[in-house]
C-alpha cells in the first residue's frame, strides 16, 4: 500500500473571511456571527488566528473588509500575510469609496476601503513612501509585504459601452465604480 502525499493527506486552507449565509463552495467559512454554513466563529479583527503560520493557500473577503476600521485592517493584513503561504493570494471585494454602497451602510467604518490602501501593504512601496506605517517604526504598522492588482466591477449602464467611454466614467463619474476587486499575493 502506497502512502498518501502529505499535501493529500493534509491540504491547505481556503478560507471566506467574513462570509456571512454566502460561503464561498469549498472554503472554509469564518464569520463573528453562527451564520449557517460558518465553520469557524470567530473575531479576527484582533488576536491571533487559531492558524498556522503558511497553512492557507487562498482566502476570499467579500464585503467585508470595510466593516473594519483603521487599524483593524492593518491587524487583518499582517495576519493574513502570517497564515498565507508563500504566493498565496486573497481576493477582495469592497464597495467602491465613490459608490454610496461605500457609505450608505452605518456599519461600515471610515475611510472608505480605496485603491491607494492597496499600496501599503507593499513593503517596499512603504519603505519609500510611507516608511512610518511600518512596523519597524510603528509597532500597530503594517509588516505584511504583498503585490496588489485591482479593477472594477462597473454600473450597469456602462458595461455594455467601450473601453475609452468607461475609463471616462471611472475617472470622472461618480457611481461608475461599483465595487473595487482586489487581488493581494504574498511575496
Amino acid at each position: 500500500m502506497s502512502a498518501v502525499p502529505e499535501e493529500v493527506a493534509n491540504p491547505l486552507l481556503k478560507l471566506d473571511i467574513g462570509c456571512g449565509k454566502n460561503k464561498k463552495p469549498g472554503f472554509h467559512g469564518v464569520d463573528a456571527i453562527s451564520f449557517d454554513g460558518v465553520d469557524t466563529v470567530m473575531d479576527v479583527r484582533s488576536g491571533k488566528w487559531p492558524w498556522d503560520d503558511a497553512s492557507v493557500e487562498e482566502v476570499h473577503c467579500s464585503h467585508f473588509v470595510e466593516h473594519l476600521t483603521a487599524q483593524e485592517r492593518v491587524h487583518f493584513v499582517n495576519e493574513l500575510y502570517r497564515v498565507l503561504i508563500p504566493g498565496g493570494k486573497c481576493q477582495i471585494i469592497v464597495p467602491h469609496w465613490n459608490s454610496n454602497r461605500a457609505y450608505g451602510d452605518p456599519t461600515h467604518q471610515w475611510p472608505p476601503v480605496s485603491e491607494m490602501w492597496f499600496y501599503y501593504l507593499d513593503k517596499g512601496w512603504r519603505a519609500g513612501n510611507a516608511p512610518h506605517t511600518d512596523s519597524e517604526f510603528n509597532p500597530t504598522g503594517f509588516n505584511c509585504d504583498f503585490a496588489a492588482t485591482w479593477g472594477y466591477s462597473l454600473h450597469g449602464h456602462l458595461t455594455t459601452r467601450n473601453i475609452e467611454y468607461q475609463q471616462h466614467a471611472i475617472q470622472f463619474w461618480k457611481e461608475a465604480c461599483q465595487d473595487t476587486i482586489a487581488t493581494i499575493v504574498k511575496k
